[in-house]
């Protein structure tokens, strides 16, 4: 790891463990040159700015400036003065215009790593940063401009981001302000972006670059079902263990757009941030206005290697919960078991079966506040609905603790009911705009997070829940999107700030909740896995990852969460069957394994499942038990995907220290004829012995020749796999 910067050819370059990103100042341009594989010695990279397809010195050529400035790999480019590409920054200034042009002024390298002001960010963490500050201007209209890239030990994650100031006498207005931008000069990629819906969030999509733009985004307020603030160029021979790959992911859960631009030289511009659409933003004198961080990464290793490279990094330098690497309770979860209708008895059947068989927690769902028995009350009136549960909580925390078991609850913060008290007595807090109707979805709207008194009232009826039991866990959810994005506390010409006010106000009440409550296990949601993000994961160590609990289903939808994601962070559950979404029917035990690739727990009635599947239930915690630190902290390998083979899925954990591994193996369907797979695995120490199912094999073996999977009768079967060092 190390930030420098050379006089002599007058490039800053940052080494990570197997990377390395090259700037320099061109002309007083941020240039980019080189983002890629470890360089050695001190090349004078400047020649590659001689191959952008247009003229190398705009002094030489200041007749045709414009060529020049629509060719240069710029750094952070601007609008309006040259560049026709998409651009990372715009502005309206006093006049009225949209034109931007930024210039090199100063630098420093200094160690640590500075903190996004209002926002989640990385931080050092376990191994050391540097940081490198590029401070630009435009001296035209007075905006400062500080480019912030940090890079961390052992790591191959730069973290971006980027501090605009107006040091003028006049406003400024932000109209876009990315968070990073890159410039790379090839176009032979692929693009991967993590899509679906509700129930199906995450999914891969992958195609070539075509010239132009392609993107994904989100205007909803957050990072959405439908798209993931994350997306990678790949070579087109890229896979899980070869060919190179180039990660972006945003820290941010509100809209964003991540989008790549193939341009007129066969360039690829990569750029990612908050969305333009909904966002403006004023700057006074003096004023200034952070962005969201960026994750960069690079990896020679494909897409596996990437992945690797971003679970270490979220469990490092972003997941800040003592829970990231200790055992979390297994839970249980009466949503899907009784829906609205339950009441302190029927909580308290499941708490004494569950205990009986090792289940540690119980997480009273939605239904437990104000006079809530369907979706469509209560919601901002964060009291105990009495004729469900009596008086208070505490009664009931304290007879589930007696049984040896934790307790937690649900809420939704964010939203509010036009059947409540909260509306009722303050219907100017939900967003609207005069006027003009509000929009329900779920028979919800949406409240002004923006506005500090209502973040207030809020969080003073959740904080006076939580210290009246023994609450431990929080299931923090958001099941509908924004609309009418106005707010009464800000004036006309300020209504495009909302948007992004909205998330700050929710990241300010989870950091209120996470320091009142610090050793509060929380887990977020939003409809299922609609904000599953980075920026959460700096409040949450886990997220529930999808409303779809079908374990046929979960599969594709974890593998795609784990392109980004530390398996760690995701939210997996056994449920009833059929499924209360597919109607299908699973295996118990299949159902065990795959949630066991998560943070493993049970969302049924224990209290009427079948002997077998009971049974089943000590066995798969024992399995837990065992296993869960290789999936809080090993190493993932993704060994087979059934979208590809339309057969199997496989993937295991390695300890870091390659002494033992857990591998999976889910038989998707039966195949007359057609003999077991023959796996070759990964990540093992080549010259150690192991015992991988009962036989004893080297890892070279077992990594180039493979591991025979038996095969197993009926769709959807199951096993796992322990590999150890003999």
């Amino acid at each position: 790891m190390s930030v420098s910067y050379s006089k002599e050819n007058g490039i800053f370059r940052l080494d990570t463990a197997n990377s390395t990103y090259a700037i320099t100042v061109n002309e007083g341009y941020i240039c980019h040159l080189y983002y890629g594989g470890r360089l050695c010695g001190n090349d004078d990279l400047r020649y590659l700015l001689e191959n952008t397809g247009g003229p190398f010195r705009i002094q030489d050529n200041i007749r045709d400036k414009a060529n020049a400035m629509d060719s240069l790999p710029f750094e952070y480019p601007c609008f309006n003065t040259g560049d026709y590409r998409e651009h990372a920054l715009e502005i309206r200034d006093s006049y009225g215009s949209f034109a931007c042009d930024i210039k090199y002024v100063s630098h420093r390298i200094y160690n640590g790593k500075p903190e996004t002001e209002g926002m989640p960010c990385s931080f050092e963490g376990e191994g050391k940063a540097q940081t490198l500050e590029i401070n630009c201007l435009d001296e035209a209209v007075g905006l400062e401009v500080m480019l912030l890239y940090s890079v961390f030990e052992n790591s191959d994650v730069i973290a971006r981001s980027v501090v605009l100031k107006n040091c003028s006498e006049e406003k400024i207005t932000l109209r876009r302000v990315f968070s990073a931008s890159v410039d790379i000069n090839r176009r032979d990629f692929d693009m991967i972006t993590l899509n679906g819906s509700w129930a199906r969030e995450r999914l891969v999509s992958r195609s070539p670059l075509h010239m132009g733009k392609q993107s994904v985004d989100s205007i909803k307020g957050e990072s959405s079902h439908q798209h993931n603030p994350f997306f990678a160029l790949c070579s087109h021979n890229c896979d899980e263990n070869t060919g190179e790959v180039y990660g972006f992911c945003l820290m941010y859960s509100g809209n964003f757009t991540a989008q790549a631009e193939v341009t007129q030289f066969g360039c690829t511009r990569a750029l990612i941030g908050i969305n333009p659409l909904l966002f403006e933003w004023s700057l006074e004198k003096g004023e200034h206005f952070t962005a969201p961080e960026a994750l960069l990464t690079y990896s020679s290793e494909g897409l596996g290697g990437m992945s690797r490279s971003y679970h270490d990094f979220f469990r490092r330098h972003v997941i800040r919960s003592r829970y990231k690497y200790s055992e979390r309770p297994v839970l249980i979860n009466n949503w899907e078991a009784t829906y609205f209708n339950f009441n302190t008895e029927k909580l308290l059947s499941i708490a004494r079966e569950a205990s009986k068989l090792g289940i540690e927690m119980l997480v009273m769902d939605d239904g437990w506040f104000g006079h809530r028995d369907s979706d469509n009350s209560s919601l901002g009136d964060w009291f105990v609905y009495k004729e469900k549960l009596g008086e208070s909580l505490k009664p009931l925390v304290d007879e589930v603790n007696s049984l040896g078991m934790k307790f937690g609850i649900w809420i939704e913060p964010e939203m509010v009911s036009p059947d409540s008290e909260l509306f009722r007595a303050h219907p100017d807090w939900a967003l609207r705009i005069p006027n003009r109707e509000m929009t329900m979805a779920r028979e919800q709207y949406v409240l002004d997070f923006s506005r500090k008194e209502v973040r207030d009232c809020i969080y003073a009826q959740i904080k006076e829940i939580l210290l009246s039991a023994n609450i431990e866990y929080v299931k923090w959810d958001m099941n509908r999107p924004l609309t009418e994005v106005w707010s009464a506390e800000l004036p006309p010409e300020r209504q495009g700030e909302v948007s992004h006010r909205y998330v700050l106000g929710v990241y300010e009440l989870m950091e209120r909740l996470v320091t009142d409550f610090p050793d509060l296990l929380l887990e977020n949601c939003s409809g299922g896995g609609g904000r599953f993000d980075g920026a959460m994961l700096y409040y949450s160590p886990q997220i529930w990852t999808s409303d779809d609990t079908d374990a046929k289903e979960r599969i594709a939808i974890q593998y795609g969460t784990s392109l980004v994601y530390p398996p760690s962070a995701m939210g997996a559950h056994v449920s009833d069957c059929p499924n209360h979404l597919t109607g299908r029917t699973t295996p118990f035990e299949t159902r065990g394994h795959v949630a066991l690739s998560g943070t493993f727990g049970y969302e049924l009635d224990v209290t009427k499942l079948s002997d077998n599947d009971k049974n089943m239930i000590p066995t798969q915690i024992a399995y837990y038990k065992k296993y869960s630190h290789l999936v809080r902290e090993g190493d993932l390998y993704r060994l087979g995907n059934s979208a590809n083979n339309g057969l199997w899925d496989c993937w295991m954990f390695v300890s870091k220290d390659k002494s033992e591994a857990l591998l999976t193996y889910v038989q998707q369907y039966v195949t007359p004829n057609y003999p077991a797979p023959v796996i070759r695995l990964r990540g093992l120490d080549s010259d150690v012995v192991y015992d991988a199912d009962g036989r004893a094999l080297t890892g070279s073996a077992l990594m180039n020749c493979g591991l025979a999977m038996e095969k197993l009768w009926g769709d959807y079967k199951s096993r796992l796999v322990h590999i150890k060092k003999k």
